[in-house]
């Protein structure tokens, strides 16, 4: 295995090794289709450079409902192949990281007039469990009236009939994305953050390589590859607008938003997923002592990069909560966090957001350039496996050598190398008492253990050896993600590597200083840098609790 480093201590020799090296793909967008994509085609035997021009997941990856989850509300649309593929492939995304997903069940309340009956949730659920090749385990139950509010007492009481009862798997969707990169560059691949691809570059009309500008350093660089792929979610439109060939497929943008309020306010013990009043169907998950809820769905024109709630956004998510949780008094001074993405669809006239396909789509271009575009977080492997199927076929149709087929089905993700999903909790159980032996308590090392899965080992070291003022999980966490996880700004580790500012920005607050401090000295940031990314940090906590007033 060819290792590499994936830290910006590094980032001059990666920027080397980038201008040099001759590449079989680059791939542009670092979220977890470019991940993906990245990781496959490198198992395969495939030369892979990526770019990211803002951080790795920092668009639609870090912005989604963190659910791996199988799609039931397609079969509504009738959309039977995507229910049975996403469904599928949430397992195989199960196994291979064990430490980002996580099994849980999800009540569906049937009420008098609402979307779903009691005999359609009880078809469409043993259809999707058919479908999707649901285990045994975790097959549909139909539940009762009582035993519904058993469940989760807070659902309104009125037209109540029962429930359905189902499993989806929670994920962290910025942590999925940046171990599934930690494995392709484990693995031999060269990635980038904060690397913008600018002008492509061309032989005989087909594209060669990519201009590359680095948005830290301000140099400008080529990359060279056989292949270009155009994974940039959200702003696929514009990297495909930098290139001569056109046609005619259009994305069109759909925002939705999530809110964070503490369980103190709204105490759900279960995941729900529930009618609105305009006959949509929203999420409430319990995490972390916080109770989140989304998500919205509205055509987005805005500033991609920068996504935020709306008044209108966080009222129709409070009368969302008022409709099914009577009983829960929550306002807007409740809201202690949310955060906006946007989805990256391709654009059906005369549709509404929510009727528009999830489905993913490729097409290529007279240049040679390969765009995927559209899909959903769970089809990440799959999308990837269908993209570098074709990047190979193109490759080898130039006589070039024939590569592996897709590996990635039984691959673990990095820090997933359990020995499958089963191994996991006996994983945890020992790094318990591993943690306990250097002073930390039970529950810290469990913690840390479910969140990193095997790589928990590196935190422990850390540990050890810490010699700041910095608490010593903080510091193992902070010290890890800069040398192992590319990390370069505050707003990487508060929001992508920790999640921290969606679900504990009392925490934030905190200790913002003294990791700011620590990551610049250690990155080596100039005077002006520390300004810039404080303030970043700043304006992120407070778009996060302040509506903007228009989108």
């Amino acid at each position: 295995m060819n290792k590499q480093t994936f830290s910006n201590i590094n980032r001059s020799e990666t920027v080397r090794k980038m201008k040099t090296d001759a590449y079989d793909l680059l791939v542009i967008g670092g979220g977890i289709t470019g991940a993906g994509i990245a990781l496959d085609a490198v198992t395969r035997g495939m030369k892979v450079a990526l770019v990211e021009m803002q951080d790795f997941a920092a668009g639609t990856s870090s912005r989604s409902t963190k659910l791996v989850h199988g799609g039931l509300r397609y079969l509504k649309q009738f959309e039977v192949k995507m229910v049975a593929e996403v469904g599928k492939e949430r397992a195989i995304v199960y196994e291979n990281g064990p430490h980002v997903t996580t099994p849980e069940w999800m009540l569906l309340p049937i009420h008098k007039g609402g979307t779903f009956g009691k005999f359609s949730t009880s078809v469409g659920l043993r259809v999707y469990d058919f479908l999707a090749g649901v285990k045994k385990s975790e097959k549909r139950k139909m539940l009762s009236r009582e035993a519904a509010l058993q469940k989760e007492p807070l659902v309104k009481k009125d037209g109540l009939q029962g429930g359905g009862y189902y499993v989806e798997y929670r994920t962290d969707d910025a942590r999925l994305t940046i171990e599934v990169m930690k494995e392709a560059v484990q693995r031999g691949a060269h990635v980038l953050n904060y690397a913008k691809a600018n002008q492509f570059i061309y032989q005989n009309k087909q594209i060669i390589g990519v201009h590359i500008g680095d948005l830290l350093s301000g140099e400008a660089f080529p990359v060279k590859a056989k292949k270009v792929v155009n994974a940039a979610g959200p702003w696929v439109d514009q990297v495909r607008g930098n290139d001569y060939a056109k046609n005619n497929k259009e994305l069109r943008l759909t925002k939705g938003v999530h809110l964070v309020i503490s369980q103190e306010k709204f105490p759900l013990k279960q995941a729900i997923y529930f009618d609105t009043p305009d006959k949509r169907m929203v999420f409430a998950i319990p995490r972390d002592g916080k109770t989140y809820v989304g998500t919205t769905d509205t055509f987005f024109d805005g500033d991609k990069a920068n996504p935020k709630m709306t008044k209108e956004d966080r009222d129709y998510i409070l009368k969302a909560i008022h409709f099914m949780f009577p009983e829960v008094k929550v306002a807007k001074e409740d809201v202690e966090s949310s955060w906006a993405g946007v989805r990256p669809l391709i654009y059906e006239e005369g549709k509404d957001p929510s009727e528009i396909s999830r489905k993913d789509e490729v097409w290529e271009a007279e240049s040679g350039l390969i765009t995927i575009a559209g899909g959903k977080l769970t089809g990440y492997r799959k999308m990837a496996e269908t993209v570098v199927n074709l990047v190979a076929e193109r490759i080898t149709e130039s006589g070039s050598p024939r590569y592996k087929g897709c590996q990635t089905k039984h691959l673990p993700i990095s820090g997933g190398d359990f020995g499958g999903s089963a191994q996991m909790e006996r994983y945890v159980e020992s790094f318990e008492s591993k943690a306990a032996a250097v002073g930390l308590p039970a529950e810290v090392g469990r913690e840390i253990a479910q969140k990193y899965g095997t790589n928990a080992e590196i935190i422990l070291k850390y540990v050890k050896t810490n010699k700041t003022n910095l608490p010593s999980k903080i510091y193992a966490e902070l010290q890890y993600a800069i040398d192992h996880e590319m990390v370069y700004k505050p707003v990487d580790f508060f929001i992508r590597r920790t999640g921290a500012l969606f679900f504990d920005r009392s925490w934030v607050n905190e200790w913002k200083k003294p990791v700011i401090d620590h990551m610049g000295k250690s990155l080596g940031w100039k005077k002006e840098e520390f300004a810039q990314y404080t303030a970043e940090l700043e304006k992120e906590l407070k778009d996060a609790v302040e509506p903007v007033d228009i989108q």
